[in-house]
């Protein structure tokens, strides 16, 4: 017989049960979902009897064991499933069900849709591996948007513990979901997931904002200068300036504004200022040493800004392949003779 995807089969199963029963079943589907069946149904050509009763048994069967987790709960229901079908089918029944009541989901997605003071208010009385354990699956932005909203002195052990974080198993992951489904609802009135830690707490932390980064960063060097060491290699801060290639320093030079550029120096350490002097052309270079020289008060806020969006800047152009950031480099190399014609590259 011809392999045919779930959705294929739904739409087979629903075919064969005629228009009436087939939207009253459409009724209680996602928009999402009612757009797949729907163009399976428009794409299916003609499908043998035997096709059909097939599908139909299965969907039968499946329905069966549906219940009996229901009623049984899971360990129940897997020794039920084991002696009517065999360890085989009852594996790819509980599978199956399973998928279809969370499709494609990813734990805690209903949370990206709550405001991020909202999600802080509940989590404020969890401890910091459930908290950590929820930023890690949510969208990094909304992520970093409620870490910093989270006071600094949790700031540090929240994200020690998602760089940390191994596999957790999908059991503990639905009791986390739930408790905080529960709680919204109340304040309102799959698989083994494998996350690599390191990799969640630099996405989150180049998403927040200066100010939090660099706290956070500050205070795991204190503790932990192996773990802030790695994380720091898997992402770029501004005091990484210093060890840019004086090619890629005037790349990016080329797209700092002349606002932001004596903001972000203010402060800065010797390294960077090293590495944007010895770049930067001789016309721009007066500008921005006058600039510099200004005693006029300027908030830490702005200066964390500037040097925010000229991360941003680099992290962009790393991106797009137009520089290539590397650690092994050394501060203060020398500019290539090709390099020199700095009036032209560097406005």
């Amino acid at each position: 017989m011809e392999k045919y995807t779930n959705i294929q089969k739904a739409a087979i199963l629903l075919l064969s049960l005629g228009p009436d029963v087939t939207v009253q079943v459409m009724k209680h589907m996602e928009e999402r979902e009612i757009e797949s069946i729907t163009t399976e149904i428009s794409n299916l050509r003609k499908v043998p009897p035997e096709v059909t009763e097939k599908i139909m048994k299965e969907f039968h069967d499946l329905l069966i064991a549906s219940r009996v987790v229901s009623y049984g709960g899971a360990d129940v229901a897997k020794e039920l499933l084991l002696r009517t079908f065999g360890e085989e089918k009852a594996a790819s029944f509980m599978n199956r069900i399973d998928e279809v009541k969370r499709p494609d989901e990813k734990p805690f997605e209903f949370l990206n849709q709550v405001d991020a003071k909202k999600i802080v208010h509940l989590l404020q009385a969890e401890n910091a591996q459930t908290i950590a354990l929820v930023l890690t699956y949510i969208d990094s932005e909304k992520a970093a948007s409620i870490l910093s909203l989270i006071s600094p002195e949790r700031q540090f052990e929240i994200s020690k513990r998602i760089a940390l974080m191994g596999t957790t198993s999908p059991e503990i992951i639905r009791q986390v979901e739930q408790a905080l489904a529960d709680k919204l609802s109340t304040s309102d009135s799959s698989d083994l997931n494998s996350q690599n830690g390191i990799d969640s707490i630099v996405t989150i932390l180049s998403s927040v904002d200066r100010g939090t980064e660099k706290n956070i960063l500050e205070t795991l060097q204190d503790q932990d200068p192996d773990l802030a060491n790695e994380i720091k290699q898997r992402m770029f801060v501004f005091e990484d300036l210093a060890i840019l290639d004086n090619r890629s320093v005037q790349r990016i030079l080329m797209d700092v504004s002349n606002q932001d550029l004596p903001l972000a120096l203010r402060g800065a350490s010797e390294g960077v200022k090293n590495a944007i002097f010895t770049n930067i052309s001789k016309r721009r270079l007066e500008g921005l040493e006058e600039e510099l020289a200004s005693t006029d008060p300027v908030r830490q806020k702005e200066i964390e800004d500037a040097q925010s969006r000229i991360v941003s800047i680099v992290r962009k152009l790393e991106h797009e392949g137009v520089i290539i950031i590397s650690r092994n480099q050394q501060a203060g190399e020398p500019v290539e003779e090709s390099m020199k014609e700095e009036e032209n590259l560097v406005s």
